[in-house]
């Protein structure tokens, strides 16, 4: 009856699925979608493992190529401008302290002089032909010395022919003209060369020691890790095999890679932060301190030129000795705390705190003998070489600092060549190994693909 109201005869009626059947459809259906998930897989692994190599080997070359800047370009160019600075005071101060002695010099301070100018011509070439072009105040400031140079030695050309003829060398003539233009528009010129180029050095500094790109490395390591030991589990787990060589060998290729950039890096960082730390900064404040001593000089000079009684030269000195030190805080005793015990630099160091203090006292007698107008007097202790004079003070004093310079220079060097080297070889081990890692993933999980039908194929037959 049942049959004939509904239609349909019994045998017509759908029959449950048998439970028997149920697992081989669940099989079949993880058949089917294995392949799928495998090459899924396969371009994630590759595409990461490309991506640390390419990340890895970009942090290295970036790291590795600041330090190799700062060792062979920034450093020398901050050398060049230091050098600079004391060439042109150096000349300004031998040329005026030899006419101020005698109207026929002898050869040794013309030589002297020649020297000076020819070397901060030839270091003033090398700046603009290894500075960049982008910083404006660094090209005034080249522009300044490259037509300050010739002026300046067509004025002592000048003073030196007027005072051959008899024209004393007080204020208004030509020495005065010429020095002026040195403290005015050379010094300043140099001054401002000297402080980007250390400004650029810092920041090479900066770039070659920084952590931010190889803390961001190592997270891409890490990534690329977790979904190497992911992909391992997973494959265990759906087709019974324990070991992937190919993904075992990626595994251990990037664990090689990361461990050796980041420990290539640390070694290269600590070796820089030495060289930074004891070379290259106690080096640029006792360039600091050099040119401070370098201007009181000249200023010392320029002021038995002009014997204009104003007081601006001697207000100058005070402040400028204050800065060099010795004290705490000054520019002598900062140098001195950054060096390692027992150095050499150490050794100048402190005996340029004590020429300093020396020479301070001189100096300091020379403005009161210019206040009590004994221009006689304030000359001989200008420009005399006797003991306690303050051009003998300078020689010590600018001698000890110079060869602190030197030492510290050589620290900076010999540290930063060691990390430049730490640095080299890390680009090339990672891509390299990054590439291996590439291969590895795509022969493990290729073989494995190998053992599944086509996706086209699946249920068929």
């Amino acid at each position: 009856m049942t049959a004939t109201l509904s239609g349909r005869s019994p045998a017509s009626a759908p029959t449950p699925a048998s439970p028997a059947s149920q697992p081989g459809r669940a099989a079949r259906r993880r058949a089917a979608t294995t392949p799928t998930a495998m090459l899924a897989l396969l371009a994630t692994l590759v595409v990461l493992s490309l991506a640390w190599g390419a990340f890895g080997g970009w942090v290295a070359s970036v790291h590795s190529s600041a330090a190799s800047d700062m060792l062979a370009v920034d450093e020398p160019l901050s050398l060049d401008a230091r050098q600079l600075y004391e060439s042109v005071a150096d000349a300004d101060v031998t040329i005026t302290a030899a006419l101020l002695a005698s109207p026929r010099p002898p050869l040794a301070p013309l030589q002297r002089y020649q020297h000076d100018i020819a070397t901060a011509a030839a270091d003033l070439a090398r700046i603009r032909a290894g500075a960049g072009g982008g910083n404006q105040s660094l090209n005034a400031a080249l522009a300044a010395l490259a037509g300050g140079l010739p002026a300046y030695a067509g004025y002592v050309a000048d003073a030196r022919a007027q005072y051959s003829l008899g024209y004393p060398l007080t204020g208004g003539s030509f020495l005065q003209v010429a020095s002026e233009e040195a403290h005015l528009v050379l010094l300043p010129a140099a001054k401002t060369v000297f402080t980007q180029q250390n400004a650029a050095l810092t920041a090479a500094s900066g770039q070659a020691t920084g952590l931010p790109t190889v803390i961001a490395a190592l997270v891409l390591a890490l990534v690329t890790g977790f979904t190497l030991y992911w992909t391992q589990r997973w494959l265990a787990r759906r087709t019974n095999r324990v070991l992937n060589v190919g993904l075992a060998l990626a595994s251990v290729l990037l664990v090689g890679s990361a461990v050796w950039l980041a420990a290539g890096f640390l070694a290269a960082r600590s070796d820089l932060d030495r060289g930074i730390g004891q070379g290259l900064r106690p080096a640029e404040t006792l360039a600091q301190a050099s040119i401070g001593v370098q201007q009181i000089r000249g200023d010392a000079v320029l002021n038995v030129i002009s014997r204009s009684g104003n007081a601006s030269f001697s207000d100058d000195f005070l402040a400028t000795s204050k800065l060099i030190g010795p004290g705490t805080g000054t520019l002598l005793t900062t140098a001195a705390t950054a060096q390692a015990p027992g150095g050499q630099a150490a050794a100048r160091i402190k005996a340029a705190e004590q020429e300093a203090t020396a020479w301070y006292a001189a100096n300091a007698g020379v403005y009161r003998l210019g206040v009590a107008a004994n221009y006689a007097a304030e000359r001989n202790m200008v420009i005399g070489t006797g003991a306690g004079s303050s051009a003998a003070g300078y020689t010590a004093l600018e001698s000890d600092i110079t060869q602190a310079i030197a030492a510290d220079q050589a620290t900076f060097r010999s540290a930063a060549s060691a990390g430049a080297s730490a640095l080299s070889p890390l680009e090339p081990v990672v891509i390299v190994a990054s590439l291996l890692m590439a291969l590895g993933c795509a022969w493990g999980l290729s073989r494995r693909l190998t053992e599944y039908p086509l996706p086209g194929r699946l249920g068929k037959g």
